[in-house]
């Protein structure tokens, strides 16, 4: 049987650090929690769990994670979100792997719930992610904030569990919007290091793809209100994102 750590980052997590914290104390071995200085009661709550609490200035999602690695004290991980809990499904999927472990990484469902609703389509189910791996096979990557795990290029072998992760995403409509604002941001800033550049076709056609997509071809009218909702933000979301990178690129000075 193997051992492994859950490590988990946080910024004032009070509302769901619990949850998550309960859902995974019976299945891990050792659990981090990396702070970035909350000054609500996240490490409160934390330490009330027994968990090891770090704290570490923050310098963007995809650093924060691989630094959390180190912190870790079995190179076997679980990598979850503060918002996350793990469904019984998917704790018996967990320790039956932890006994028979034969691959480099798992892949698990993400479920989401979106203002008390879980939602089932707009492109978010099942929402595939590989968060149990043995963290000497690869790292975090992807484009800030929007971080994946990437196992190394080579003989890399992958397995699939049952159950879902559970994600209480936004508890109103309001969060979903302040999120999109700052991840946009974020977006934006890291397309244009990459020295990305958009159009007036990106504010157009993109936005309008995007909604097209989500609300009809991955089904987000069977949502019901919420699903409108999501394929809504969604694409404005997309809206945000290009023209703020527009306005990085009008604004970058030319060098001499």
């Amino acid at each position: 049987m193997i051992q492994f750590s859950v490590v988990i980052i946080t910024f004032n997590e009070e509302k769901n650090i619990a949850r998550c914290l309960g859902s995974v104390k019976d299945i891990a071995d050792d659990i981090v929690v990396v702070d970035s200085f909350s000054t609500d009661k996240t490490e409160e709550i934390c330490k009330a769990k027994s968990v090891r609490f770090v704290q570490h200035k923050f310098d963007g999602h995809i650093e924060q994670k691989n630094w959390a690695i180190t912190q870790a004290k079995f190179p076997y991980i679980l990598s979850l979100d503060a918002d996350e809990a793990l469904s019984d499904e998917l704790k018996k999927s967990i320790l039956a792997v932890k006994n028979n472990w034969t691959k480099d990484g798992y892949y698990m469902n993400r479920l989401t719930n979106y203002c008390g609703k879980w939602i089932h389509y707009c492109g978010w189910y099942p929402d595939k992610k590989l968060r149990l791996w043995d963290s000497r096979k690869g790292k975090w990557g992807g484009v800030n904030p929007h971080d994946k795990y990437e196992i190394f290029d080579g003989d890399k072998t992958t397995g699939y569990l049952k159950g879902d992760i559970l994600h209480y995403s936004f508890y109103s409509v309001e969060d979903h919007h302040k999120q999109v604002e700052y991840f946009t941001t974020i977006s934006a800033r890291a397309l244009h290091q990459k020295n990305k550049s958009a159009g007036l076709y990106n504010l157009i056609l993109n936005p309008a793809a995007k909604f097209i997509k989500d609300y009809f071809f991955h089904l987000g009218f069977l949502d019901g209100y919420y699903g409108f909702v999501i394929c809504r933000v969604s694409a404005h979301a997309t809206y945000l994102k290009y023209m703020k990178l527009m306005k990085l690129s009008k604004n970058k000075k030319p060098t001499s």
